[in-house]
């Protein structure tokens, strides 16, 4: 048995419990041993009584510590275990016993019955070896259980007014987590219906396995209509989100705390205003949405995060772990009428489609908004050899779920490694603008080896260098514009340059065709039989297409 009181397992902070009360002066001087219930001395203290009577169904309402100086104990201890269940029954936090002078043997008989029935309990019973005051006791107890009451409102209107600053100040799903772990000093995370992480804050220090295997881990908590811990081998604290009915998430900690006391009032005010702030307009797709936009922009830049740690995050969004990673980027072609609102639009209906095409095809993605305009996609395939089937399947099963294909489809080379294929990401979106460009599209999607000379253009349509080359090769028919010219010259390259072959086409008779190309070369500059002087033609025609000129 511990007898020091400055050995007692420390009390929960923030509640008057009984490891407080026996750190007291006024206890500690009567030499307090613990008989029994040492466990439970962290159990919080309501009140002070001080009883005598074996009669206390009446007197007590549960959550008191009992002082008593055994008077109600009788001869020789013959009331003790009587007293003691009453005590226990009326649903006292715990029982001191400071016994009186009186005859010796009633005396030691009264504590070795006291420590036969402590020591096989679970109910804290302490016995004071020296007398001390018990009205200093009540005294110096009821003024910290005020002090602390008092303390539990100010830290619940300071609470209350944190998320409601966060309301009025319209703050994102982030913000509000990250408070929320703030204030409880631990990881917080909100998730949807379906496990997936929609946000996290990782509290005071980075926790690299907080979102380890998240979506198979939380499925086996159980999900509760109130605030309060799942069942299952990680008993987390949470609260649902959402009004009753339509919840779309939770919030938890995952994680062991002191107290959930004050945890579950933050929790719940937390989600109080992500619901709120869904009210306003945010939905449960948005709130994903932004949750994988904002880890593949941060992939896309250089970052210090381990590859481990990028496969947690990846995975607490959807994407599972892979053996190969291919990242792809949908273009929106562009409308002459589109509006920005419209393009916000096309790209949530687009990314919608995606998802039910992943669904289907049963794999995983991390798919988000890049830009304007522009999808990005991160594929998880289980082996290089499977990337070209599953790509076909993607890209033609969701064009034919849609009525009209208005996109462009790049990909990027494949890495074993999230981190490169997130780079690589740069070069998708490079093909899908070079395939923006085509006429007609006679593949799914395309890679930098399919659009050629071509891609390589669109990389360097903005060089300066080329614009001034490709303004000298064609300056004959450009200053001034001579747009029967540009579509000759077209043709004619596209033919190969075969005179013959371009007359077969009906564009003109053979003389007059000779004669418009004689012209043509002449403001050119150059002979149009030369094949070098053809490539460079070639190549300063299509320079001015995707230019837009």
């Amino acid at each position: 048995m511990t007898t020091a009181a400055s050995q007692l397992k420390p009390a929960i902070s923030g509640t008057v419990s009984i490891t407080r009360v026996l750190d007291l002066p006024a206890v500690a001087a009567g030499e307090p041993e613990v008989l029994g219930g040492e466990d439970l001395l962290g159990t919080a203290v309501r009140w002070v009584h001080v009883a005598e009577t074996p009669d206390l169904a009446e007197l007590l309402s549960g959550g008191e510590l009992v002082l008593t100086t055994g008077m109600a104990f009788g001869e020789a201890g013959a009331g003790v275990a009587g007293f003691l269940a009453q005590v226990r029954a009326a649903g006292a936090a715990g029982l001191i016993v400071e016994l009186v002078t009186g005859a010796a043997n009633d005396r030691d008989a009264s504590v070795a019955a006291l420590r036969q029935l402590a020591r096989h309990s679970d109910f804290p019973v302490i016995l004071l070896r020296r007398r001390v005051r018990f009205v200093e006791i009540t005294e110096v107890v009821h003024r910290m259980l005020v002090a602390d009451q008092f303390a539990a409102l100010e830290r619940s209107r300071m609470i209350h007014e944190v998320f409601t600053a966060l309301s009025l100040q319209n703050a994102t799903e982030d913000g509000i987590v990250a408070r929320a772990a703030e204030l409880i000093g631990a990881p917080v995370v909100l998730e949807d219906v379906a496990h997936l992480v929609l946000s996290f804050a990782s509290g005071p220090s980075l926790d690299a396995a907080l979102l380890f295997h998240w979506p198979e881990r939380s499925r086996r908590v159980g999900y509760l209509d109130s605030t309060g811990r799942g069942a299952g081998e990680e008993s987390w604290l949470q609260t649902p989100v959402g009004i009753q009915g339509q919840r779309w998430g939770r919030l938890v900690v995952p994680g062991e705390l002191e107290t959930d006391e004050d945890a579950a009032m933050v929790l719940e005010r937390a989600g109080q205003t992500l619901s709120i702030a869904r009210l306003a307009g945010r939905d449960q797709k948005e709130l994903l949405h932004q949750a994988r936009a904002g880890l593949l922009h941060e992939l896309r830049q250089q970052h210090a995060l381990g590859e481990n740690e990028v496969l947690i995050r990846a995975g607490a969004l959807g994407l599972a772990e892979s053996a190969h990673y291919v990242p792809m980027v949908f273009r929106l072609d562009e409308r002459p009428d589109q509006t920005p609102t419209g393009v916000q639009l096309r790209e949530r209906a687009l990314l919608d489609a995606l998802n039910a095409v992943m669904n289907s095809a049963r794999t995983t993605a991390l798919a988000a908004s890049l830009q304007s305009g522009q999808i990005g996609m991160l594929l998880g395939v289980g082996a290089k050899q499977l990337e070209e089937p599953l790509l076909e399947r993607i890209c033609r099963q969701l064009a034919r779920e849609q009525d009209v294909v208005d996109w462009s489809v790049g990909v990027g080379r494949g890495h074993k490694n999230l981190s490169e294929a997130a780079h690589s990401l740069a070069q998708a979106a490079q093909v899908a603008e070079t395939v923006a460009t085509f006429d007609t599209r006679a593949r799914p999607f395309y890679r930098f080896a399919d659009v050629r000379l071509r891609g390589l253009l669109a990389l360097m349509h903005e060089d300066p260098r080329l614009k001034s080359f490709a303004e000298a090769e064609l300056a004959g028919i450009l200053d001034p514009l001579d747009e029967p010219a540009l579509d000759l010259l077209g043709l004619y390259l596209k033919h190969g340059g075969n005179k013959s072959a371009l007359a077969r086409t009906g564009f003109l008779s053979r003389p007059a065709l000779y004669a418009r190309l004689e012209k043509l070369q002449d403001k050119l500059g150059v002979s149009l039989d030369d094949a070098e002087s053809r490539t460079s033609l070639h190549v300063a025609l299509l320079w001015r297409s995707l230019a837009g000129a």
